[in-house]
């Protein structure tokens, strides 16, 4: 690949939109151990302890959470999260404590012995992947 003239570009964050950002950031801090940058009413910003690339929640009123898996003329996820946990036993801990804290289990699961998807409480699919 020519990456001549290319710019040095780094991911700052990714952003989910949601209606309640306080209550969505709090979710992803007690799942993932992370601290908050910043929060406030309408945005807010988790980080890792080392730092890198942030989740953000923006406030959209109007969002209506995906449906998971597809279905047609429903709203579609635009993204989802995966997050890396060790070892199989390591990924059970990871769904009981995302279900202690509000996820759901969805329903339908494609590889249930690599990954396993679950949904946020504002529905935004995110999945626990066993490191390879």
């Amino acid at each position: 690949m020519d990456t001549k003239g290319l710019l040095p570009v780094s991911l700052d964050a990714v952003v989910l939109e949601c209606k309640d950002v306080a209550a969505l950031s709090d979710f992803y801090i007690r799942l993932l151990g992370w601290n908050k940058n910043h929060g406030d009413d309408e945005w807010a910003e988790i980080v890792h302890p080392s730092g890198g690339a942030m989740i953000a929640f923006q406030k959209n009123e109007d969002y209506i959470p995906p449906v998971w898996p597809d279905e047609p003329a429903a709203q579609q996820q635009m993204v989802h999260l995966d997050f890396t946990v060790r070892h199989s036993g390591q990924m059970e801990l990871a769904v009981k404590r995302a279900l202690s804290l509000g996820a759901v289990k969805a329903r339908v699961q494609y590889g249930p012995d690599k990954w396993i998807t679950m949904t946020d409480p504002a529905g935004h699919p995110f999945c626990f992947v066993i490191a390879h």
